[in-house]
């Protein structure tokens, strides 16, 4: 499997690199983009000769639908696996994807994409009970609340399309009993850490994921690129990589 990399030089860029060098997934790093320059980096997709499977986006969200149209231009699918889009920036990536295999996730963790699965379930069998997110990050992190407390907050809505998300809260009323509450804390050198809690009034379920590596995103995104080979255009999500 050939892998051009957007974002090499980046923390998350340079874990895929680290993998491919170990052959994970019989992974094969060919081509690496980023705008900062260094030996064997290129500045964009365009200017990358390399033939390739599959594209790994790491970089930044800006910059995704300009990535985006070079790999049309060359058939090449893409795993977008930054975080802070704009509705702006989704809406042009489900465009692309009608002409692309695009996986798209605020996540790539395979453990998170399990406990989208199991919130989404918890809501389902606790149709009554009362739903906080937190998620917890390092102190470096720019977009808040993070993109998977909104993927998390996504999956509960599969089950519950009354709810809405209500990010913080302050002043003084009471909590509305059709709001999913986010809560954001950036603090440290916090991974990653999400955690989901139902409460009924007489018990309370608490779902929770902690990151202790980034490598476990390196290693999702690469297990997605395998997945979306060969794949027809459409926009894919982890929910696919483990079949529903």
């Amino acid at each position: 499997m050939r892998i051009i990399v957007s974002g090499a030089a980046g923390f998350m860029g340079r874990e895929v690199l680290a993998l491919c060098r170990d052959g994970y997934r019989g992974a094969l790093c060919v081509g690496c983009v980023d705008i900062r320059t260094g030996d064997g980096i290129c500045t964009s997709l365009a200017d990358c000769p390399a033939a390739a499977d599959v594209l790994i986006d790491f970089s930044h969200h800006t910059g995704t639908l300009s990535l985006l149209a070079e790999a049309e231009k060359r058939g090449l699918p893409a795993v977008i696996a930054t975080t802070g889009h704009t509705d702006e920036e989704k809406n042009g990536i489900l465009r692309f994807s009608r002409n692309l295999p695009v996986f798209f996730s605020a996540n790539t963790s395979v453990g998170v994409a399990l406990m989208a699965r199991l919130v989404r379930e918890t809501a389902s069998l606790l149709p009554q009970a009362e739903i906080e997110i937190i998620e917890t990050h390092h102190s470096r992190k720019l977009d808040a609340p993070s993109g998977t407390a909104l993927m998390l907050a996504d999956s509960i809505r599969e089950a519950r399309p009354d709810l809405h998300p209500h990010t913080g809260r302050t002043g003084h009323q009471k909590r509305d009993p059709a709001e999913i509450g986010i809560h954001s804390v950036r603090i440290g050198n916090v991974v990653g850490r999400h955690e989901v809690m139902f409460s009924t009034g007489s018990e309370t379920v608490t779902i929770t994921h902690e990151a202790h590596s980034r490598t476990l995103f390196a290693q999702g995104a690469i297990a997605a690129a395998e997945f979306l080979i060969g794949k027809p255009a459409g926009l894919y999500t982890m929910k696919d990589v483990l079949g529903g």
